[in-house]
């Protein structure tokens, strides 16, 4: 059956073909125009903001109240640039796919196509259609097709750099769920890079069956109860600990307090740190929590213990004790029981499991580790829970 191309991209490929500017976005599938304000938009736009700062710098005190609406205007201009510049790369796509491709995914003079294209465009419209951006360009539209449900089209509020980032993730589910992450807790691109490296979403989807992976794919991470919170491993690769360099538990917590970005991106939305070697007195004598956090979703205290090597049964004991304590004399009234978080270099199963037997449910026993994680071996992990479920692997879900 030939494949036709939408109306939209025909009428895209004769404004790019004749030189026209075509009309600009109205909704749905109507395509914005690569010439007027898209060109060298990002330049233009920055010089007259930096303009715009220091003149308001530059007013009186007693006039700057009347200016409050300018952040909020200079939000939507970008908001309204960003999202002409996602449609208009979708079109490009499009234009290179149904067209110059004749609707195939491959052109049979592989990237002599594209290079004469990042040639004639350059010219034409000016920056932003280099080689490497016009492949993903093409894979934009390959990997959003028209026919995808609204859930599924691009989104707005992502730019196309975190969009090509994206793009480089061959698994759909993956790819997925790294979206709606990067919406819901707004990850800068050098954050959803970062998340990338450290393979968020397999050490993620290893603890889940396989209704939990595509929920998740289809929704990012849902915090609703204090299992959503772990990670296993957390990695600490942002430490840039030496591999065979030894740290106390001291140190380990003094770098993790030193990087309070990255430590907080690791632990998830929602945490607000509360305080460090919190003192906790029983009968006039004094404990010390290593790190406290107040979880603003699930509106309650977060306890976390850091421990060199394997934890041991005393260590599940104690952190018993200070959620005691937590629950008795530090909650107000809305608040919910408190959480504990062990986090070790190695950790005994059968024994975490004896000696949390009749414990609260709020207590887990996590491991981290100071570098990125083996990708190949949590995806065999995510393969084997995806298979045992009968479900296909991931990567055939492309």
């Amino acid at each position: 059956m030939e494949r036709k191309p939408l109306a939209s991209c025909r009428r895209w490929h004769n404004g790019l073909s004749s030189g026209r500017q075509g009309p600009r976005a109205s909704q749905g599938c109507d395509w914005v125009d690569l010439g007027g304000p898209v060109r060298h938009v990002d330049e233009h736009f920055e010089r007259a903001a930096s303009h715009g700062i220091e003149h308001h710098r530059r007013l009186p005190a007693a006039l700057a109240g009347d200016f409050g609406h300018l952040p909020q205007g200079r939000l939507r201009a970008v908001q309204a640039v960003n999202a002409q510049l996602i449609d208009t790369y979708w079109h490009v796509g499009c234009h290179i796919v149904e067209f110059e491709q004749a609707g195939q995914a491959r052109a049979e003079y592989g990237t002599a196509l594209i290079q004469r294209l990042a040639i004639e465009l350059g010219l034409r419209h000016g920056k932003g259609f280099s080689r490497s951006n016009l492949v993903y360009m093409r894979l934009f539209y390959l990997r959003y097709p028209a026919s995808a449900p609204i859930s599924q089209k691009p989104s707005h509020q992502l730019s196309w750099s975190h969009y090509v980032e994206l793009l480089k993730i061959e698994d759909a589910l993956e790819r997925g769920f790294y979206e709606q992450q990067a919406q819901a807790e707004r990850w800068s691109v050098p954050e959803l890079k970062r998340q990338k490296a450290a393979a968020l979403f397999l050490r993620l989807a290893a603890s889940q069956d396989k209704a939990g992976i595509l929920q998740w794919a289809q929704q990012g991470q849902v915090v609703e109860r204090p299992a959503d919170l772990l990670r296993e491993p957390y990695v600490f690769e942002f430490l840039k600990i030496p591999e065979p360099h030894q740290v106390s538990e001291t140190q380990l917590e003094t770098l993790l307090c030193d990087h309070p970005q990255p430590f907080l991106l690791e632990l998830g939305k929602g945490f607000t740190f509360v305080g460090r070697q919190y003192r906790v007195t029983i009968n006039g004598t004094h404990h010390r929590v290593d790190l406290v956090f107040y979880h603003r979703i699930l509106r309650c205290f977060v306890l976390i213990d850091l421990k060199l090597g394997e934890v041991q049964h005393h260590d599940i004991g104690q952190m018993n004790l200070y959620l005691g304590y937590f629950a008795s004399e530090e909650n107000v009234e809305g608040d919910n029981p408190p959480i504990g978080i062990i986090l070790s270099r190695q950790k005994d199963e059968l024994l975490v499991e004896y000696a949390t037997y009749g414990m609260s449910s709020q207590l887990f026993v996590q491991k981290y580790q100071l570098y990125l994680p083996d990708r190949e071996a949590l995806r065999r992990e995510l393969e084997d829970t995806l298979r045992a479920a009968g479900q296909r692997s991931p990567n055939g879900l492309e």
